[in-house]
Parts: structure tokens; sequence; C-alpha cells
């Protein structure tokens, strides 16, 4: 049996992964994936407090704190990845 992570990197196209997403998981959990994932992104190109986050976003202060902290102080820098590659082009 594969891990989660190796179905992943299975998928080949951006529908190929929306399908599995939305098989794998609720709607809910996919808005707040989204959710974060736009937060990072603002958190990443420029300096906005976190009210002025929330207001572009409509999270809650307590996501854009989690996500900020994931992107500075976490060990793991899954978020540093994909911003890195973005900004280099790769796909």
């Amino acid at each position: 049996m594969i891990n989660l992570y190796q179905a992943i990197l299975l998928l080949k196209t951006e529908k190929e992964v929306e399908r599995f997403l939305k098989d794998l998981c609720t709607p809910k959990e996919l808005s707040v994936f989204q959710e974060r994932w736009n937060v990072c992104q603002v958190l990443a190109k420029e300096e906005f407090s976190y009210r002025e986050i929330h207001e572009k976003t409509g999270a809650s202060v307590t996501t854009i704190g989690r996500v900020a902290r994931f992107l500075k102080d976490e060990p793991y820098k899954g978020y540093t990845l994909v911003l890195d590659r973005i900004k280099k082009g790769e796909r």
C-alpha cells in the first residue's frame, strides 16, 4: 500500500489534483486549505497587518497567525519551498 504523499506524487495535472482532493476532503476542508494558501501568499509578498490580511482574505487573525508562524518559525518550510518554486517559475 502506498501512502498519501506517494499518491499525491502520482497526480499529473491540476485537474487530477482537484479531483483527488475533492474525493479526499470535505468542501470545508478544501476551503480551509485554500484560505491558508491565500494568506500565505499575501504574507510572503508584502507587509500587511493581520487586520489588513483579514480584510483581503476573510481569514481569522488566528489563521493568519498560524500561517505566519509556519512561514517563519516552524522547521518544515513547505510553504517556503512552494513559494520559492513559484518565484523561479517552476511548475
